[in-house]
Order: structure tokens, then C-alpha cells, then sequence
């Protein structure tokens, strides 16, 4: 089993880590039942993947698929009663729709576990299918707050953090750049609307005022409207909350004449443009995002060799990192929950994932799967903190601590850690 070093948190170029105590109404998840398996026995976890190969959330794919793929291999790798089969899929967006056939078809399989989607307005849109099959749904990229009160049968986990915290620093850090009028330009859509709500609030509470915040929806091809009516409003910047849209997005604005240093983007659509060959029209350097999780300097070694694995895989090299390590920590994690119940059953699963994350508060830190492996087959509580941070499930299946990443696009439209 590989272990990652992590740089010391003096390191970090983050806001900071915030914990977050979010209360909801999702029942907490059942008491372990006895499966055919036993703690004994040689494991055999079977989990499906509903990650975006295809639609506006596509460019996230790589990197998310390459974390699942990278942590079944340590997983059987370590050899420590407990293999990971993976069957992987295509969640799509809510245009393709894509899900429709690929759910069904993984629930066939016969999976414990769906890791997905990374978009939380796809997700919701099969949520109910997949925990009503008493099947876990596990993403590790959904930040919409809805899922902090959903009904969800104590079967759903994310591994990333609710918007409520991305929203607080994105507002406040749009507020200490200076600006007093801010617009924006929203994904009509859970995660959309709502992260756009919590930036409002923390950019209000700062004394900014919101001037426009025109919408769109999933498969829309031209923004012209959007792009006039938030120009018309004459802002000192505009933040960015869309997905892949934002290829035809910034264009548009700078062809207008808008400062691209003077844009901000999101976890929806931080991404290489410079790497990825996008022609944006012009520079955005100068402009910042946030996205939630660890930043990538500050996981370098995952990254790195999360890399060189998937190339040595035969998978072309990848360009983006966002959301891998939260996507390998959901294997880990669902892996040591089995091992830890001593079942392939996803209702015993779930009663043991708070307690592998730390939850519980009653386990020893171990941060690789065969280092937690090892206390669990040695009759102790593993608390795993993850190479995205320490995770932490609360009784509804949210992270409470987390970290967001604030970045910066440089003169080849590339992002780095911002250090200011």
C-alpha cells in the first residue's frame, strides 16, 4: 500500500480548514446485519460508478475514474481480506440523461455500492433509485446542501463538503478582493442555484451587493442573453457558477470587452484551459476559483503517482486532478466499512462508515488502507483520514471537517495555488 505525504498545513495555500456540524433529518443508518460473509472470510466487494464519461460535467471523469481504479488496486494490493471488484459507468448529465440506462444496468450487477455522480443535480435525479434498491450511494464530488436533508434511508455518503462552506469563502474572498458590485452567471440547477445562494450570502454580509444574477439550463448552447443582461448590470467582477458551459461563457465576455482577470470560477469549471488547448479568446490571468478538498501541491505525491498509474494503465496522461482524491477515499472507505462489518451487505456497510471515517471518535488514526486494515483484522477501530483530509462522516453521512483550495490563473490559463 502506497503511502501519500501530505505537506504540513503552514504549506497550504487554503483558506483554511473549517469544520462543519450540519444537522438533518436522514435517519442514521441501521445496525450491522449479518451477511454471508464474516470477517474471516475473503471479502468480495462489488461497486459500480456512475461518473461523467459523457456531459457538462465530462472534463471531472479522469481523474474521478482514475481514483476509484488507483484505490482498488491498493486495496487488493494489500491482500487483506477484502477485494474490490469494480464496475464502472457513465452518469451523464441531465441532458443525456445517460443514467437511465446505466443505474439499472449496474444495480443488475449486483453492486453494494454506486460511487456518483459528480454533479449533484444528476445525482438526485437516480438517488432514490439507487437507496430504494438498498444499494449505498457514495459521491465524491456532490456539494449541494440538499443532501444534507434528504430522505435517503442512511444509505448516501459524500467525501466532499456542502456548499454552504465553498460559498462562504468564494463570497468572502470576492469581498476582500475589493469588489462592491458583483455579478454572476448560475447553472439553473441544485448545485447552481444553490452554491450561488451561499455566495450571495457571505458577499452581502461583507457589504457587497449582488447587481445580477442571470441563470441557464443544462443543454443550453448560447449565453448572449445571460452575458448581456449581467454586463448591462456594470459589475466589478462575475463569478462563474457553470459547469463545462463556461468554454462558450468567457469568450463571450471578452469578446465583450469584460477584464478577464476580473472573473471567478468554481469547482463546476476549474480546469486547465491552457492545458486542454480551450481557445478562451483571450487571458483570464489574474482570476481566481475555489474548488473543495486539499490543494494539489499540498497532495503532490497522490497526484503524482495516482498519474503515473493511470498512464501505466494505458489511459492518456491526465490534465485535471479535481475531485481524485475525494473519489479514492470513497473506495477506501467503503472497502474498510465491509472489512470492518465483515459483509458485502450495503445496509451493514453503511452502519460501519461513520465509524472507519473517524466519526465515532473511538478509533486509531491510520491513513492508508492497509494500515486501517490491519487494526480492524486485529480486532480494533480504524479511523481513516483520507489523502482529501480527514473526512469524518456525522450521523447523515457529511464530512465535518473539510478544506477549500483557492487558486489562481496564470499567463498560460492554467491554474496554481494562490499564495496571496
Amino acid at each position: 500500500m502506497r503511502a501519500f505525504t501530505k505537506a504540513t498545513l503552514g504549506g497550504m495555500a487554503l483558506v483554511g480548514s473549517a469544520a462543519l456540524v450540519l444537522s438533518g433529518c436522514a435517519a442514521p443508518a441501521p445496525a450491522p446485519t449479518t451477511g454471508p460473509d464474516t470477517p474471516a472470510g475473503e471479502l468480495t466487494l462489488k461497486i459500480g460508478t456512475a461518473l461523467p464519461v459523457t456531459g457538462n460535467l465530462a472534463f471531472l471523469g479522469p481523474p474521478e475514474i482514475a481514483g476509484t481504479e488507483f484505490a482498488a488496486a491498493d486495496i487488493n494490493a494489500a491482500a487483506a481480506g477484502i477485494t474490490v471488484d469494480l464496475v464502472q459507468g457513465d452518469s451523464g448529465d441531465t441532458d443525456n440523461k445517460a443514467y437511465e440506462t446505466e443505474v439499472p444496468r449496474l444495480l443488475g450487477e449486483g453492486v453494494s455500492a454506486i460511487v456518483g455522480a459528480a454533479s449533484s443535480g444528476t445525482s438526485l435525479q437516480f438517488i432514490d433509485q439507487v437507496v430504494g434498491a438498498d444499494v449505498i450511494m457514495f459521491s465524491p464530488a456532490n456539494t449541494s446542501a440538499a443532501f444534507t436533508t434528504y430522505d435517503d434511508k442512511g444509505l448516501y455518503f459524500r467525501t466532499a463538503p456542502s456548499d454552504v462552506l465553498q460559498g462562504e469563502v468564494l463570497g468572502n474572498l470576492i469581498a476582500e478582493d475589493g469588489v462592491k458590485n458583483l455579478g454572476l452567471i448560475v447553472l439553473n440547477d441544485s448545485y447552481g442555484t444553490g452554491l450561488a445562494q451561499f455566495v450571495t450570502e457571505a458577499f452581502e454580509a461583507a457589504g457587497g451587493t449582488v447587481v445580477a444574477a442571470p441563470t441557464y439550463n443544462t443543454g443550453d448552447t448560447s449565453f448572449d442573453a445571460q452575458v448581456s443582461e449581467v454586463l448591462a448590470a456594470q459589475p466589478d467582477a462575475i463569478a462563474l457558477i457553470t459547469f463545462e458551459e463556461v468554454n462558450t461563457i468567457v469568450p463571450t465576455l471578452l469578446s465583450a470587452g469584460f477584464s478577464g482577470d476580473k472573473l471567478y470560477f468554481v469547482d463546476g469549471n476549474l480546469t486547465n484551459f491552457g492545458d486542454k488547448g480551450v481557445d478562451l479568446g483571450g487571458s483570464i490571468a489574474g482570476s481566481k476559483g475555489t474548488l473543495p478538498g486539499l490543494t494539489i501541491d499540498t497532495i503532490a505525491s497522490f497526484t503524482n503517482a495516482l498519474g503515473e498509474f493511470w498512464t501505466g494503465e494505458g489511459n492518456a496522461a491526465l490534465t485535471d486532478y479535481s475531485y481524485a482524491a475525494e473519489s479514492y477515499d470513497a473506495v477506501v472507505l467503503l472497502a474498510l466499512a465491509s472489512l470492518a462489518a465483515g459483509s458485502t451487505d450495503a445496509t451493514a456497510i453503511a452502519a460501519k462508515l461513520q465509524e472507519v471515517s473517524g466519526g465515532t471518535g473511538n478509533g486509531t488514526k491510520c491513513t492508508t488502507f492497509a494500515d486501517c486494515a490491519a487494526i480492524i483484522n486485529g480486532g480494533g477501530v480504524a479511523d481513516y483520514d483520507g489523502v482529501s483530509g480527514p473526512i469524518t462522516f456525522n450521523e447523515v453521512g457529511d464530512p465535518t471537517e473539510a478544506s477549500i483550495g483557492i487558486y489562481q490563473y496564470g499567463d498560460n490559463n492554467n491554474y496554481v495555488a494562490y499564495n496571496g
